[in-house]
């Protein structure tokens, strides 16, 4: 179909376009593995296979916003497909050969429908981008924005839908001319139709367009190549890898080697794990992780995606020297985020939940507040306190160890420690919140109750139990960490508990996930999962269930975290016949507020309180009593209740309470 002059010009054309796009694909290589070494190369088959299935079936993108995800779903699966379509029609224009007839039916009709399906799925997305401009593509007011992204963005999502109308239009356009000249084809249908635009064309005529759509079909690919690494296109390329590699648990954070580094934390982009990076290559800019954001939900400077949106264009504009090895120009606090969007994170994961590219905006925000207090010593005045108080006492609060067990004193019966029962079947974790906060003791006291109506063998470690330090770790202080956990390991290592249950989603999360990498491996139960274990198996006996409904939070570090979903909805199931879920639960559950250390400091400047956005959606379900499976999601929603007047404020138990109650009757 080509002339010799039109095959000479695309043959160079596609030398420069791929050397130039393969130059800067190797800087994006070479920006990547700038970064710190993270171990996530285990498993590669299955992690690699796992990706491809979520790649393949879009599942990761169906998370939220079906309709658009259904018109984003109809672009890929055309682009997949497009690739054997491209060296097709390449090799017709080639070769003396027509992909019709016979074995080229399916081919042909399946190329038809998926061509119309991608102009389809284009087009609605570039209304929806360019014209409606949802709230969604939209950063608030305090959020900190790197120059040139706002327009950077527009210009981007401009010469990418650009580039796939022009390519997926004249490819269509080129097979509608090819069947004006050969006559239609029942294997494609849409082609054949628009055929008869070229009706009362001269055949020559036909042909030149023929051609002249062939390379805006084709020749547009070669125009594009060059750009692509610097576009958001990339993902294509970037989004599998980063599924595949992305850590198990995101929530897990790495520990440090304080003898051998000598910085801590990222100042700067090249300060950043590798994976940080490649997120920054991965990010649609699609801002399902802001709208998912409870701090930027309530007006505060934090936009997970304008952190990673921020770093990516900061990275063109230096890639050609970041990538041969020169150091970044200027800090991250200066481009990517600022200190009020750094502390106002409360490490809920929802951001790294939502995301259909495996991104993980939490753990930038987290290296940055490592860097803060390591290196710099600076942080929110109220962690002071939290830091001093686990520094000398072994609890954030600051409190005498000696008052470690004041929770027990008024229980009818004796809470045995482990130097009393050393041979205990459940070590009871009673965590700092329980041992210290005046509401949440009554959660230890009910599961103490609950341990003893159900014979269960159990003791606590007393005064010798510390803080796990999860605020310490997500406030940035790894060393007050390390030590806490080292120092607790050191205790239950020689005690050598057979389980441990908690009542507490953070230090759940803590002895379960991250101290194995002290060389604590112990089996860990929340107090939801064992309750529900007492209630199925019959030792522990159900009240009556009440007619009142009860709607259930669901914490974040026992949810999104850990994937503890149904066992306190279980407890709260055989305690109550109504069951209301609010309209963010589970896996979309709204934070409370406390985590990221939060619950410790001054919450930053904002349109409301989280915790007060959540307890307005938990009383929205009509519900009575807010049943909570975590002392600080209890302390932050009681707080919130006792705003109002109590004839009209939620009751909020934790589920041990309400489990509790049908040994008092």
């Amino acid at each position: 179909m080509l002339t010799l002059i039109e095959k000479i010009s695309f043959l160079l054309l596609a030398v420069f376009s791929l050397s130039y796009a393969g130059i800067g694909f190797y800087r994006v290589y070479k920006a990547i593995v700038r970064g710190r070494p993270d171990s996530r190369f285990d498993h590669l088959l299955q992690r690699f296979s796992r990706a491809l299935w979520i790649v393949l079936t879009q599942q990761s993108v169906f998370k939220k916003r079906p309709i658009i995800s259904l018109l984003h779903a109809l672009v890929f699966y055309g682009f997949v497909y497009y690739g054997l379509v491209n060296i097709v029609d390449a090799w017709e224009g080639f070769f003396p050969f027509r992909a019709r007839g016979g074995i080229w039916h399916p081919f042909n009709l399946l190329a038809d429908l998926l061509t119309a399906g991608v102009l389809v799925g284009i087009l609605g997305l570039a209304i929806r981008r360019f014209l409606v401009r949802p709230k969604d593509f939209h950063f608030g007011p305090s959020v900190p924005l790197r120059e040139g992204v706002t327009s950077g963005i527009l210009r981007d999502s401009s010469i990418v839908a650009g580039f796939i109308l022009l390519h997926v239009g004249s490819r269509l356009l080129s097979k509608a001319a090819e069947l004006a000249l050969e006559g239609a084809d029942a294997y494609q249908p849409i082609g054949s139709t628009l055929a008869g635009i070229f009706i009362l064309m001269e055949p020559a005529t036909v042909e030149v367009l023929r051609h002249v759509f062939w390379w805006g079909a084709l020749g547009s690919i070669l125009v594009f190549i060059p750009y692509f690494p610097r576009s958001k296109h990339i993902h294509i390329f970037m989004a599998p890898v980063n599924l595949a590699l992305r850590k198990e648990k995101a929530g897990v954070m790495e520990p440090m080697d304080f003898e051998k580094e000598e910085s801590f934390g990222a100042a700067k982009l090249e300060d950043f794990a590798w994976p940080r990076l490649l997120d920054a290559y991965s990010c649609i800019m699609c801002n399902r992780c802001q709208e998912a954001c409870p701090a930027y939900a309530t007006g505060k400077a934090l936009s997970p995606a304008a952190i990673v949106i921020n770093e990516r264009y900061e990275l063109n504009r230096i890639l050609p020297g970041f990538s041969a090895g020169e150091n970044s120009p200027r800090p991250l606090l200066e481009f990517a985020l600022n200190e009020e969007a750094a502390w106002a994170c409360t490490t809920c994961n929802a951001c790294v939940e939502v995301c259909p590219v495996g991104n993980e905006p939490m753990l930038h925000i987290l290296d940055v507040r490592r860097e803060r207090v390591l290196m710099q010593a600076e942080f929110p005045g109220g962690l002071k306190k939290a830091f001093t108080g686990m520094e000398g006492e072994g609890n954030p609060f600051g409190i005498s160890p000696d008052d470690r067990l004041a929770w027990a004193e008024k229980l009818p019966f004796a809470v045995p420690t482990t130097e009393q029962n050393p041979k205990a079947e459940v070590l009871y974790w009673v965590g700092c919140a329980a041992s210290y906060d005046s509401r949440a003791q009554k959660i230890a006291q009910s599961l103490a109750e609950i341990f003893t109506a159900a014979g269960v063998n159990w003791a606590v470690l007393g005064r010798q139990e510390k803080c796990t330090g999860d605020a310490a770790r997500r406030a940035g202080n790894e060393y007050l960490f390390s030590q806490l956990a080292t120092e607790n390991v050191e205790s239950l290592n020689a005690l050598n508990p057979k389980l441990i249950v908690t009542t507490c989603p953070h230090c759940f999360h803590t002895l379960k996930n991250e101290y194995p990498q002290f060389g604590g491996h112990y089996q860990v139960k929340h107090h939801s999962e064992f309750i529900n274990e007492l209630l199925q198996s019959g030792k522990l006996r159900a009240p009556e269930r009440s007619d009142g409904a009860v709607t259930f939070h669901d914490p974040c570090y026992l949810g999104r975290h850990n994937g503890v979903y149904d066992p306190p909805r279980e407890v709260v199931k055989a305690m109550a016949s109504n069951l209301k879920e609010p309209a963010n639960s589970r896996n979309n559950s709204f934070c409370c507020g406390a985590g990221g250390a939060q619950f410790w400091k001054e919450e930053e400047r904002g349109s409301e309180r989280v915790s007060t956005r959540r307890y307005r959606e938990l009383k929205e379900t009509g519900a009575k009593i807010l049943a909570t499976a975590c002392p600080f999601c209890m302390r932050m929603l009681s707080d919130e209740a006792a705003k109002e007047e109590p004839e009209t404020a939620l009751e909020v138990l934790d589920i041990a309470e309400l489990a509790a109650k049908g040994l008092h009757k």
